[in-house]
């Protein structure tokens, strides 16, 4: 089992607060798998606007927390980290379904699963769970660019 806190997290991708939406990998296997975390609180500064008297955090921000845990798998695979001449795209995704809410004090669970690596393009199954129930799940495509 391969663990990586805030700190390794930080290396490998290039968001930063407020948009850094993976706060710890509990499990990461190279070539086929990631488990990681986010810990939503009342202070994300979506939850004032989304909405007030019944704080949700938007779908688009579930499954961009699973895309980024999907880069982390992608670069630990490649087994390099991103560098200032690279960018990581989310390219697509498909079969997106929003099952439970997310709010304020849940633990989002985030599992994604290489499906396809070729020719620099990454197919993903993912899913984002709240104590055991899904929140989402989706296919996402990704992949990385050189910067020119």
């Amino acid at each position: 089992m391969t663990t990586m806190d805030i700190h390794e997290i930080l290396e490998y991708l290039p968001h930063r607060y407020p948009f850094l939406l993976v706060d710890r990998v509990l499990d990461v296997v190279p070539g086929e798998k990631i488990t990681a975390l986010k810990n939503v609180t009342m202070n994300e500064p979506f939850f004032p606007g989304h909405y007030p008297h019944h704080p949700v955090m938007p779908g688009v921000l579930v499954i961009e927390a699973l895309a980024q845990a999907a880069a982390i798998l992608s670069f630990k695979t490649m087994g390099n980290r991103p560098d200032d001449k690279s960018v990581y795209y989310f390219v697509g995704i498909d079969g997106a379904r929003f099952k439970h809410p997310v709010g304020p004090g849940d633990q989002l669970l985030l599992n994604v699963s290489i499906v396809l690596n070729k020719r620099g393009m990454w197919k993903f199954s993912a899913n984002a769970s709240v104590d055991g129930k899904t929140a989402a799940e989706a296919e996402l495509m990704c992949t990385v660019r050189t910067i020119e």
